[in-house]
């Protein structure tokens, strides 16, 4: 393990953009042709875009790597942000509905960094945690496909629902940049 003083090479699986993360040709959040057509499908867009960029800063990953901790005391790791992120998808819901919050899906606060240890069974449950609050967060906004519509308790508009979930998710994966460049050397794109 590389100690935080220790500079990584910088690497790439890109061979035409050696300083990208993969070749344009290769990467999975770009398609040819024009972009989505209104304001719901390009903000659905980002969204994937930056659900799919978490995704690639995590891939070939061991497990001791994706829980390896940014810069102590930070508790942050990619596994971390993986089990945050699903936990968060659960919250939105919250914001959604009129009922109760939904209970936490790692108890105490800060339960999503602090329990992400280097344990296979606890990597392949945060993917899937994250997979499932995902698509229930994305199927309980489908319902609302007025972008105005206000929501829940506080009333919040589906617009800003969505646009703070891309924010997110940007914030994040801008988290992940580093910790992936600390495991590995890996830069990102």
């Amino acid at each position: 393990m590389a100690r935080m003083n220790e500079q990584l090479a910088r690497w790439s699986q890109a061979t035409v953009h050696p300083d990208m993360w993969v070749d344009p040709a290769d990467d999975p959040r770009h398609s040819e042709g024009a972009g989505p057509e209104g304001e719901s499908a390009t903000l659905e867009d980002f969204l994937t875009g930056y659900r799919t960029t978490l995704r690639m800063k995590c891939e070939g990953l061991e497990p001791e790597q994706l829980a390896r901790r940014s810069v102590p005391p930070s508790t942050m790791s990619l596994l971390g942000l993986l089990r945050h992120l699903a936990e968060v998808e659960r919250d939105w819901r919250g914001w959604i509905g009129d009922g109760d919050p939904l209970p936490k899906l790692y108890g105490e606060p800060d339960g999503d960094f602090l329990g992400a240890v280097a344990e296979q069974a606890v990597v392949d449950a945060a993917y899937a945690d994250l997979e499932r609050e995902q698509a229930a967060t994305d199927a309980a906004l489908a319902e609302h496909p007025d972008l105005g519509e206000r929501l829940g308790k506080d009333r919040i508009a589906v617009r800003e629902l969505l646009v703070h979930r891309i924010e997110e998710y940007a914030r994040h994966c801008g988290h992940a940049d580093l910790l992936r460049e600390c495991v590995d050397g890996r830069v990102g794109q």
